[in-house]
């Protein structure tokens, strides 16, 4: 019985501890001025910090793209992988990697949470001076067709960074303005718009949280930023620096000034102050969960999501760690006329599933992933866009 339950406790703690590792934040020092501390899995459900996946002071090994080979950076300039003034970050479940830039730099980080390393994409796409603080990038997620976005202080760039073969490519997509019915609360303003984080939503939209609390849609095709309201229930003097959204959809908010997270509502704004006392110094947070998104299926109360959405490995995961979840499941794949290109069986044991699923005969293009029990009901539909 022992051999048995062995494997099963160890599965089960692995599911935890996935549950765990798909939260990030980026902490500071508790000081007044922005410096870099680390980055670090934070259990939002507990308050729980987790494990600490890089720091100011940790050893790195910095592969270039564009010079194909390992470089030795200047710490004392602000172009390198551990500068003091970092605000922007995001997470990308497709290769367990946290993307990252520093506030004065043009630079991109990409650090593979599992082996440690770095690559770095340079690129002169970006326009960031130190002393300009409208272009400094402080915005930054990943959306829901698998690219990472990232907005600077003024909205004048926003960035679109893809992964092909491998390799990573900068776009800027242009300049964000404000719609026409935003009045005095401006997204390109410092005391209406400035700063803060932004989450992205299943329509591959994004919601920009602002230092002050104020919330925009931005409309990507229309390069527009819509003024949708003001975070209400934080105290007096709250700064909002990081955003993103939890297993059950809702966002996460956290402050630079030491304050503890608390839980949005996208549709009523109004937040509540999550469990636990880290008062951590955060100045951006990621995950790979998105607003309004389906998948994670309120209507049946069980936890199961299929990652990435994005997927330019062949494979997906299927992760669900929730009791209601019980013995055979099927996953469909079908193709968006309707026909049902792949299906594949699944078990469930004790609440605990976790798999991964090969996609090596579809072509490029977007599917619909259906998980259904043996009665026939829905678990979860979720839309994956294949770009192999």
């Amino acid at each position: 019985m022992k051999k048995l339950l062995f494997p099963l406790i160890l599965l089960l703690l692995g599911a935890e501890a996935s549950a765990q590792q798909d939260f990030f934040a980026l902490t500071g020092k508790d000081t007044p001025s922005i410096i870099f501390n680390d980055f670090r899995a934070i259990n939002t459900t507990s308050g729980i910090s987790g494990e600490t996946i890089f720091t100011a002071d940790s050893s790195v090994k910095i592969f270039s793209q564009s010079r194909n080979g390992s470089v030795t950076e200047d710490k004392n300039s602000y172009n390198h992988a551990q500068s003091a003034t970092m605000a922007a970050l995001a997470y990308d479940s497709s290769g367990n990697n946290l993307i990252y830039m520093p506030m004065f730099s043009s630079n991109v980080y990409i650090l593979n949470t599992k082996t440690k390393e770095i690559t770095l994409v340079e690129n002169n796409v970006t326009r960031v001076t130190s002393c300009d603080i409208n272009s400094h990038i402080t915005r930054m997620a990943t959306g829901y067709d698998g690219n990472i976005y990232a907005i600077n202080n003024a909205g004048t760039q926003f960035l679109q960074i893809s992964k092909k073969n491998n390799q990573y490519s900068v776009v800027d997509l242009g300049i964000i303005k404000d719609d026409t019915s935003n009045g005095k609360n401006s997204f390109t303003t410092i005391e209406t718009g400035f700063g803060g984080d932004m989450v992205a939503d299943a329509d591959n939209n994004f919601y920009v949280f602002s230092t002050s609390g104020n919330v925009f849609k931005i409309v990507k095709k229309e390069l527009r930023a819509q003024f949708i309201g003001k975070i209400s229930g934080l105290p007096e003097n709250y700064s909002v620096n990081g955003s993103a959204v939890n297993s059950k959809g809702e966002v996460v908010i956290a402050s630079a000034k030491g304050a503890p997270l608390y839980a949005v509502d996208l549709k009523t704004l109004a937040a509540k102050q999550l469990p636990g006392d880290l008062n951590l110094h955060i100045y951006d947070l990621a995950s790979k969960y998105f607003a309004n998104d389906k998948s994670v299926t309120a209507n049946t109360g069980t936890h199961l999501e299929i990652y990435p959405t994005k997927v330019d490995e062949q494979f997906i995961t299927v992760d669900g760690t929730d009791k209601s979840i019980k013995g055979n499941l099927t996953l469909n794949v079908f193709d968006m006329s309707g026909k049902n290109v792949m299906k594949y069986s699944l078990t469930a044991k004790d609440g605990a599933l976790y798999q991964k699923i090969y996609l090596n005969n579809l072509v490029n293009g977007a599917y619909i992933v259906n998980i259904t029990e043996d009665s026939g009901k829905i678990l979860l539909n979720k839309k994956i866009i294949i770009t192999k």
